[in-house]
């Protein structure tokens, strides 16, 4: 009788795993530049935020840092500082003389009964930021603060955050400042609770030390002392 043999096939080899490569690590992210005060050609330090640039540089001397006190300048700042959400505030800067031609001089009880025709004209205006959710922001806002101005004055309102007197930040190098704080944080909860928009903490910490509710300028800067003998309130007002 004929054997039967039956073959087996071997089984063929598992190929071994693809070998997936690892995501490159990301750079640790080091320490925050210092970036002490720059002297200028005219021999004054100033912090090196506004570079050397005449109009930045103006701003800086003469408006950053200096405790703003007036419920309508407050109004205009924090609007433009929203505009800026995504620009340079350079860029803003640029464009302010245009920005109070279009918006009426930001004055709030006129820009809260801005029609859809004003929206559409602002749209066309080359000279501002027409970015339309902000242009209608605006108009929501100003009747926003129509109500806080009526109740308690937007400038009370909001300096009453900070105890009514600027914080002096006390700060040698710009890698020392940060960029919101924990008054921001409650700023921009409550302005967004009531209706205002583009005010995230970050945009709110930027304003206050653009109207100086936060000195920050750097200590080595020429305008922080200036700035800290402005620590004291005028007469308490709605405006």
């Amino acid at each position: 009788m004929k054997k039967t043999t039956v073959k087996t096939t071997a089984k063929a080899k598992a190929k071994p795993a693809a070998k997936v490569a690892k995501p490159a690590a990301k750079p640790a992210l080091g320490p925050k530049p210092l970036r002490p005060p720059v002297t200028h050609a005219d021999g004054i330090a100033r912090c090196p935020w506004p570079g050397q640039d005449p109009l930045y540089v103006a701003y800086h001397d003469e408006e950053w840092g200096v405790p703003e006190w007036d419920s309508r300048a407050l109004f205009e700042k924090l609007i433009l500082d929203g505009f800026q959400a995504g620009l340079s505030w350079i860029t803003i800067l640029r464009k302010r003389d245009a920005f109070r031609k279009g918006f009426d001089g930001f004055e709030p009880a006129k820009i809260a009964r801005y029609t859809p025709a004003k929206v559409e004209r602002l749209m066309q205006d080359e000279g501002i930021v027409r970015n339309r959710a902000k242009i209608e922001s605006t108009v929501k806002s100003a009747r926003v603060w129509l109500d806080i101005e009526s109740k308690q004055g937007f400038s009370n309102y909001l300096w009453d955050f900070f105890d009514g007197k600027p914080l002096q930040g006390g700060r040698r190098h710009m890698g020392e400042i940060p960029t919101e704080s924990d008054i921001s944080q409650k700023i921009s909860k409550d302005l967004k609770g009531r209706g205002f928009n583009f005010c995230g903490p970050t945009i709110v910490y930027a304003f206050a030390q653009a109207v100086g509710m936060v000195n920050d300028h750097l200590v080595g800067c020429h305008c922080y002392e200036r700035c800290a003998q402005l620590a004291y309130r005028p007469s308490r007002g709605k405006k």
